[in-house]
């Protein structure tokens, strides 16, 4: 499956942005789709996770309350709503498939296929 995420961009803390995350190729509805993300000179960390069906979400604690994932499998696109952004959440945002028979929705490593990112930063 491929992956593209959009829609990033500036915007000043306390506002919101949507990411898209659009897929083709193999069976979409085949992956849990995960969010990361990773900021100059870090290591890439788990935003936010959604099951194959949609019927499941997980989300880090630093952004717990304030994101949320969701996901159209007819339309083969996830979307990740961001509100109330922080200056610690300005950073490069990946989606990413994670095929159904592997665990560790944490682990970047779990993840077969990335999309090229988009990049969010939160100014003060």
């Amino acid at each position: 499956v491929q992956l593209q995420a959009s829609g990033g961009g500036l915007v000043q803390a306390g506002g919101s942005l949507r990411l898209t995350c659009a897929a083709s190729g193999r069976t979409f509805d085949a992956y849990h789709i995960g969010w990361f993300r990773q900021a100059p000179g870090k290591e890439r960390e788990f935003v936010a996770g959604v099951s194959q069906s949609g019927t499941a979400t997980y989300y880090a604690d630093s952004v717990k309350g304030r994101f949320t994932t969701s996901r159209d499998n007819t339309n083969n696109t996830v979307y990740l709503q961001m509100f109330s952004l922080r200056t610690e959440d300005t950073a490069v945002y990946y989606c990413a498939g994670r095929p159904t028979y592997r665990s560790g929705i944490y682990d970047p490593r779990q993840y077969d296929y990335w999309g090229q990112g988009t990049q969010v930063t939160v100014s003060s």
